[in-house]
């Protein structure tokens, strides 16, 4: 029988996650982990088209992301944040979460000293990022703000072409055309449900989201689902990503022995602005026409023991603009985190 919580996050969701729920039985799902290892998470995650899986990494669209990020132990909060965190969700357990992160862009053709104004701009993004998280039996909740740079500054010229010359690689050309500098801010705000019959032992269960973004850099709105089979699934709320796309937090909880899950997942994104595509706000710049509706598939797996969990993701996205010619692009995303 469907416990009351289930009941009430379900309202939260779309009618066809309603009628998966019912498929499941979310009461085996509600037994916790053992508490140990409450310690914070340091997290190291890089994403490019050459981590993946699949032939084809060319530098192109989105060509490179980095990402480093400290999570609290649970309740490790500051009492202002905690109090922030229940005033907003009610009672869970509450962490408190920084970061910074770099990635960029490029076209397709990045031999030409002018870019295809028909292609993407060539365009940097660096950023902190502060977040409020929420754990509360199978509900996660998220708020995170980010401020940062778009433009020069973000230093993604520096970082390919420094890279690409210490391997011996040609260099990008097009990096004089890149967007101006700009101040970037970006809010979001998720909730992520775990429904199933996974618990510590081995099951299955899915992760329904649904996340809104607004500020300089992008507004969206987005709705995923991720499904996933494994051992030991209540350890977390399934693997991250650098947003935009299908991640929960890096947040996780160890326990005794051997966690493990393999995941498949898609979203849809609602794109009212996009400044990788748009352009600049303030000032003339490249950009081509977006396209507002973007569609994801993601399938990986993650690996949690004596408190390190790894985990790798591969992204396939549906084209971002009008003018796009590739087809579904992919990259992957591989992330190792620690707890210390």
């Amino acid at each position: 029988m469907v416990d009351s919580t289930t009941r009430r996050s379900c309202l939260g969701a779309t009618a066809a996650l309603t009628l998966l729920c019912a498929w499941t039985n979310p009461a085996a799902a509600q037994t916790e982990p053992p508490r140990t290892g409450l310690g914070g998470i340091w997290t190291m995650r890089a994403e490019n088209d050459k981590i993946s899986t699949l032939a084809g990494g060319s530098d192109q669209n989105y060509t490179s992301g980095v990402q480093l990020v400290w999570t609290s132990g649970e309740d490790a909060a500051p009492d202002f944040a905690a109090g922030v965190a229940h005033w907003l969700w009610g009672d869970g357990k509450v962490r408190i979460g920084f970061g910074i992160s770099q990635q960029f862009f490029t076209p397709v053709n990045t031999t030409l000293q002018t870019p295809d104004p028909r292609d993407r701009p060539y365009a940097g993004y660096l950023a902190g990022t502060a977040s409020l998280i929420e754990d509360s039996g199978n509900k996660r909740d998220l708020v995170a703000l980010s401020l940062g740079v778009v433009g020069p500054s973000a230093l993604g010229r520096q970082t390919q072409n420094g890279f690409h010359t210490l391997i011996g690689v040609a260099t990008a050309n097009g990096w004089s055309h890149q967007l101006a500098d700009e101040p970037a801010v970006e809010l979001l705000a998720q909730r992520t449900w775990r429904i199933g019959s996974g618990g510590s032992g081995f099951g299955v269960d899915m992760l329904p989201s649904v996340a809104a973004g607004v500020g300089t850099v992008r507004d969206y709105l987005q709705t995923d689902i991720v499904f996933r089979v494994g051992q030991g699934l209540n350890s977390d709320f399934g693997t991250a990503r650098i947003r935009p796309g299908i991640s929960t937090g890096d947040a996780f909880v160890a326990q005794p022995g051997l966690v493990w899950y393999v995941f498949g997942g898609a979203n849809g994104q609602v794109v009212a602005r996009d400044a990788f595509l748009d352009g600049d706000l303030f000032s003339r710049s490249p950009h081509v026409a977006r396209s507002p509706l973007l569609g994801e598939l993601e399938a990986g797996f993650a690996v949690i023991w004596h408190g390190v969990r790894v985990s790798y993701t591969q992204t396939w996205e549906t084209q971002l603009f009008r003018a796009e010619k590739s087809g579904l692009f992919s990259f992957g995303s591989l992330a190792v985190s620690a707890m210390f």
